[in-house]
């Protein structure tokens, strides 16, 4: 990041979910919980573990990434447990600087020492692939409880390759 205005990364159950929220609405607008995405994950909750906040130095709350628990429920009846990556949010003054990418190699590097299922989301397959190793080689037959671009469903690691319906996985409390 160009300066020196991040501080540190920190699990995400430590900041308020109310700054959570506001800087959600303020990098995806209002309207944000329209988005099929947020239909996939309906129940469940975010994944501590893998779930991250980004501090400036002044304590303020830079960017966030959450990571939820779904599952591809394929036509042949298995299904499959995945990890969805996002939102990755960035307070809108601060974005271009960094922090997204900081976020999402932190959340990588704890999925990968973790016992996770593959990671999965909805983006630009132009930088998530470069910078991450996202693609869409499995999720052509992928489907999502809405409208979305093809192209822009992504995978990463060994991803399931058959055709299905990608739902939210209620995790059991341990």
């Amino acid at each position: 990041m160009k300066g020196n205005a991040l501080a540190e990364l920190v699990p995400l159950d430590r900041i308020a979910p109310e700054a959570v929220e506001a800087l959600l609405d303020r990098a995806f607008g209002t309207d944000r919980r329209t988005r099929t995405a947020y239909r996939v994950r309906t129940g469940t909750g975010a994944l501590p573990a893998l779930s991250f906040a980004a501090l400036a130095h002044d304590g303020t709350l830079a960017g966030t990434i959450q990571c939820w628990p779904v599952a591809l429920a394929c036509n042949d009846g298995t299904r499959t447990p995945l990890v969805m990556v996002g939102p990755v949010a960035v307070e809108p003054h601060l974005q271009q600087l960094g922090v997204g990418r900081m976020l999402m190699a932190h959340m990588i590097e704890a999925a990968e020492r973790g016992d996770f299922p593959p990671l999965m989301l909805v983006g630009d397959p132009e930088y998530y692939g470069r910078f991450f190793g996202f693609t869409a080689e499995h999720t052509g037959g992928w489907r999502l409880p809405g409208p979305f671009e093809q192209h822009r469903l992504l995978a990463r690691g060994t991803a399931p390759d058959c055709a299905g319906m990608l739902e939210p996985r209620v995790l059991q409390p341990a």
